[in-house]
């Protein structure tokens, strides 16, 4: 089962998904952990760690674990 990440803004980057779901420190250790890791956004493997994630993206990463991007998806305009 995947855990629902929840978020007010439009969209979250991969890295800060990573370090939110404390799957890395600091923000810094993404670029190293997605360059040694797959990760996989929507069934595919990417390494961008600025990769911008929208409600209804599924992340896997290599610990088994599944997320979920759910939110407002509210405008900050």
């Amino acid at each position: 089962m995947a855990t629902e990440v929840q978020i007010q803004a439009p969209f979250i980057t991969l890295g800060q998904l990573l370090k939110e779901e404390s799957i890395i420190a600091t923000g810094g250790q993404a670029k190293w952990f997605l360059r040694e890791n797959t990760v996989l956004v929507n069934e595919e493997p990417d390494d961008r760690r600025g990769r911008k994630l929208y409600p209804g993206d599924v992340i896997a990463v290599p610990s088994g674990e599944r997320f979920v991007i759910n939110g407002t998806g509210a405008s900050t305009d």
